[in-house]
């Protein structure tokens, strides 16, 4: 990678990726030192976003494994494609030997390759998204040492692969159990936090440029103040924000008003409870009082202090 640091930040950007100057070196060290880049942040802060811009500014695909609980080995790494072996067994068991039908059964051709083999063994060097890794239990997390260490995996059958190509790696954490010492070990660390009402403001300015500049101040400040004010269950993430500004452009509003904000409350809060929450004590005019609508209090910065997507 020839990149520089500047060039990185721009990159991303122009996929869509604002990243501050802080968060862009860190990618580029990652990349780099060709290190794991683990992520950490609540729900909706713009881990996954990381990966997918990183696959388009490399020109390479991304490979994603989803974790969850009771993921194991052979789900993540490999399986035998069992129909065709049991196929191959009945075609050969008149002709042949049992020993050379076992012989003959584990072969490339039998090998059904999962995310992290299919990163490992591509011809070229791809993204390779471990997505949630604080839902598998311990053991699966120790298993993927020897991934991230050595970029190999070790099949019985077939002896250890090594990676041609190392693949970048990036694992996401929303924090939900702590990360055993040997895991972070081995990867660049990067804590994300909800964006500054400036960065959301310009996230939103790029990717919903039909909502007006009144409109998007309104709602990036109503956001904020949600996630920092009202302790919900449930934060709006960053994809909300923008789902919010969708749908009150859609219903024609030019602002965010007591009816605009009731009538897509379901948009950008999704728990009853929390729903509830803003619905009583007058919770929307709250908000919206609050934040000084139609504008929003204090004086945000220059949006040009991120990179230009031109």
């Amino acid at each position: 990678m020839n990149l520089t640091v500047d060039e990185l930040q721009r990159d991303l950007a122009s996929y869509g990726y604002i990243a501050e100057k802080e968060l862009a070196t860190t990618v580029f060290l990652a990349l780099k030192l060709q290190k794991p880049l683990l992520v950490e942040g609540a729900p909706g802060v713009g881990k996954t976003e990381i990966a997918k811009a990183m696959a388009k500014v490399l020109k390479t695909n991304l490979i994603r494994l989803q974790c969850y609980e009771g993921l194991d080995e052979n789900k993540a790494l490999y399986e035998w494609n069992y129909q065709k072996q049991l196929l191959k067994i009945q075609i050969m068991k008149e002709s042949v030997s049992s020993e050379e039908i076992e012989r003959n059964l584990f072969g490339e051709e039998y090998l059904l390759t999962r995310p992290l083999l299919k990163a490992i063994s591509s011809k070229q060097q791809e993204v390779l998204l471990i997505d949630e890794i604080d839902k598998v239990e311990a053991e699966f997390e120790a298993f993927l040492f020897e991934v991230l260490s050595d970029f190999q995996v070790s099949i019985p059958e077939l002896g250890t692969l090594k990676a041609a190509h190392i693949p970048v790696v990036v694992l996401t954490s929303n924090g939900e159990r702590e990360l055993s010492d040997g895991l972070k070990r081995r990867c660049v660390y990067l804590y994300i936090d909800y964006p500054s009402i400036e960065k959301e403001m310009h996230i939103l300015k790029i990717k919903e440029p039909e909502a007006g500049e009144a409109l998007r101040r309104q709602i990036v400040s109503a956001v904020n103040y949600i996630r920092h004010n009202l302790h919900l269950r449930k934060n709006p993430s960053i994809a909300e924000t923008l789902d919010w500004a969708r749908a009150i452009t859609a219903l024609g509003y030019r602002e965010l008003t007591a009816e605009s904000f009731k009538q897509t409350l379901n948009i950008v809060v999704k728990n009853h409870d929390d729903q509830e929450v803003l619905q009583q004590e007058e919770g929307i005019q709250k908000i919206l009082r609050d934040t000084g609508n139609p504008g929003i209090k204090g004086k945000l910065k220059p949006l040009g202090q991120f990179p230009s997507t031109n």
